[in-house]
């Protein structure tokens, strides 16, 4: 068949294209190499789990367990459908040879029990009907060696956000044949800066969002035919949270579309750091781990950049003998897994990031504790890139122990500078904050929470008068910020509570305009209209809140005294960033980020239940004077 195509062709190209054709490798197929197998594993408790295992086909050799553990469902369900692609991080784990498990966790889809968020551990474990995450784990482990054949003993756990919690729970006390895992982009404290609240207030758009799909089940239970779609009644997430009021009004009209949501609402009944979350929060427990542990996450990880660092830090201080490795890319949540990193919207990083990660550090950190295959490069403590530079660093501490702590301080007219301020007298600068007006968070609609917020230009609120902003001068060489970030505010608020918003921000020279409009002229054909330059780009490198009523501790909340000066510690998450030459540094301060954070009606009363009333305009304001001097703390390598 293909030479009578040739013959008709009868065009070289063409037979030369045929040639190249038969050369290549056939491409490979999963279904021609693993088997599928699906069991209801037994638990101490009673339970059964769903459990889908491939087996590889070839019985010569024996094979490493690589787990993973969701409440997002195994399926596809049936052991004449594959999915074992979905199962292997990338098409080396395939061709090496795994034997791949996934696991429904227990009240989710086909497997039995009761779902619980964030499963509490529970060190001591007095009785079979006292299990958790870790007790689930170990007996299914135990299960699979006795069961499954053609394996070598040894156990890989890995997963993303949600299985990523699941893969730090389960090397809790742990089964001994568990000898490596990656917990990616994990929970570690759903409210001290992962999915739920950051800085005490509410992350109002990604929650709402993803409950409208996440919800309770009676199991075990299929998947549906076709999930049903909530109805918006919008493109505009601004103008539909602006308009629903309050929390309570939104939990309504999440009901309205499908019934009441308690995952939803625990969320908003909670609205402290009270018992409910100290139960839930994993960092605690991580102790005694076992396992050879690779900790990785996304430097514009929108849902949970907290969790990575959280849990390398717990176990680094708890479990100091583990062997412990921390991996920050520039990804969003997942991107490191069928995404080429290449780019986030407008900001480039030139280079297959997530193809980097996966051969030179993933495929090799599994390949060394499951195989005893020792990699080529060994993998160091932390591998991070460092965005601005676009280069992948290595050290042997994160942070970097030779960084330098310095402070960005806010000085007159909007200007930012290392230099302390000269001022002996007091000097603000003040904006009117009014949560019917809020800030957005991107400068234009957008009904979900898009990935590439988190380097959005932010040249839409500069230009508003409720949001201060200090710019450095044009930067003489480059400069290098790591670690995490820590605003310190000087402030005072005409009403009895607000928040505040912190955004470091790396500024683009003006000349880029230039050069990529003599760029464009040069091209001959234009097949899409040109983006938007990027002479003077304001990319956002960091940004959290503080709601002001936590300003002390996030167990008791209290009010703020309208008019009185307070102190105020605004923790920003961890940075990689080189400011270069020729750019400037900018951050911002603003009272509200909507809809990423639910509005504060600057008054001390139940948010949720917030009244129209009650959300009034304040004056806010922000001193920067030799005895109250606001600024960024931030850590920068020595050059």
């Amino acid at each position: 068949m293909r030479a009578s195509l040739l013959f008709l062709l009868g065009l070289t190209g063409a037979a030369a294209h045929a040639v190249d054709e038969e050369s290549k490798p056939p491409a490979y197929e999963p279904r021609e190499h693993y088997t599928k197998y699906e069991y209801r594993v037994p638990v101490r408790d009673g339970k059964k789990l769903f459990t889908a295992v491939y087996i590889p086909k070839d019985q010569s050799r024996r094979y490493p367990l690589l787990m993973v553990r969701t409440p997002y469902g195994c399926g596809p369900y049936g052991v004449d459908r594959d999915g074992v692609m979905g199962l292997a991080p990338s098409e080396d784990f395939l061709k090496a040879g795994y034997i791949f498990v996934c696991q429904d966790v227990r009240g989710r889809h086909q497997s039995e029990g009761e779902f619980i968020e964030m499963t509490p551990h529970q060190p001591v474990k007095k009785t079979a009907a006292e299990v958790d995450e870790s007790s689930d784990t170990h007996d299914s482990v135990q299960w699979l060696l006795e069961r499954i054949p053609g394996h070598n003993g040894r156990v890989g756990l890995w997963g993303i956000s949600y299985p990523g919690f699941y893969t730090s729970a389960s090397i809790i006390d742990s089964h001994p044949a568990i000898k490596a895992a990656s917990p990616q982009a994990p929970i570690a404290d759903l409210f001290k800066g992962d999915d739920s609240y950051h800085g005490g207030a509410f992350m109002l758009a990604a929650n709402f969002g993803f409950y409208t799909g996440f919800k309770p089940q009676q199991t075990p239970v299929l998947p549906p035919k076709q999930w049903p779609q909530f109805d918006w009644g919008t493109l505009d997430g601004y103008e539909f949270y602006l308009q629903q009021g309050n929390l309570d009004t939104l939990s309504k009209r999440l009901a309205k579309d499908g019934g009441p949501n308690p995952y939803f609402d625990v969320q908003l009944a909670h609205d402290r750091y009270d018992e409910f979350w100290k139960a839930r929060a994993l960092t605690p427990h991580l102790k005694n781990i076992r396992a050879a542990v690779l900790t990785v996450g996304g430097w514009f990880d929108a849902e949970d950049l907290a969790g990575p660092f959280t849990t390398f830090r717990a176990i680094a201080r708890q479990s100091p003998a583990t062997d412990n490795r921390l991996v920050i890319g520039p990804w969003v949540h997942g991107g490191w897994v069928g995404a080429p990193g290449r780019q986030l919207g407008r900001v480039q990083f030139h280079q297959p990031t997530s193809e980097q990660f996966q051969k030179e550090v993933l495929f090799p950190f599994f390949e060394q504790h499951l195989r005893e295959v020792a990699p080529k490069t060994p993998i160091a403590k932390a591998t991070v890139f460092e965005t601005g530079t676009n280069v992948w660093r290595r050290y042997d501490a994160w942070p970097p122990q030779q960084a330098q702590a310095r402070t960005l301080y806010f000085a007159p007219g909007g200007r930012l500078s290392f230099t302390p301020p000269a001022a002996a007298q007091p000097e603000f600068d003040s904006w009117v904050s009014d949560p019917n007006k809020p800030v957005p968070y991107v400068g234009y609609a957008s009904l979900g929470v898009p990935q590439e917020y988190m380097v959005s230009d932010q040249r839409f609120a500069a230009t508003r008068p409720d949001v201060l902003t200090y710019r450095s001068e044009v930067l003489e060489e480059d400069v290098t910020v790591v670690g995490p970030l820590v605003a310190r505010l000087f402030a005072s608020t005409s009403g009895t509570d607000a928040d505040w918003v912190v955004k470091l921000i790396d500024v683009y020279p003006p000349e880029l305009e230039e050069e990529e409009a003599r760029k464009r002229k040069k091209r001959t054909e234009d097949v899409e209209p040109p983006e938007a330059p990027l002479g003077g780009y304001q990319q956002l490198v960091r940004g959290d809140p503080l709601r002001g009523r936590f300003r002390k501790s996030f167990e008791t909340p209290e009010a703020m005294v309208p008019g009185q000066v307070e102190e105020l510690r605004v923790e920003l998450q961890d940075i990689n960033h080189s400011f270069r030459r020729g750019h400037r540094i900018m951050v911002q301060v603003q009272g509200s980020w909507f809809p990423l954070i639910d509005r504060n009606p600057q008054a001390f009363v139940p948010i949720r239940s917030a009244r129209p009333e009650d959300f009034q305009a304040a004056t806010q304001k922000l001193y920067r004077w030799q005895g109250q001097a606001s600024g960024l703390e931030v850590k920068v390598l020595p050059r």
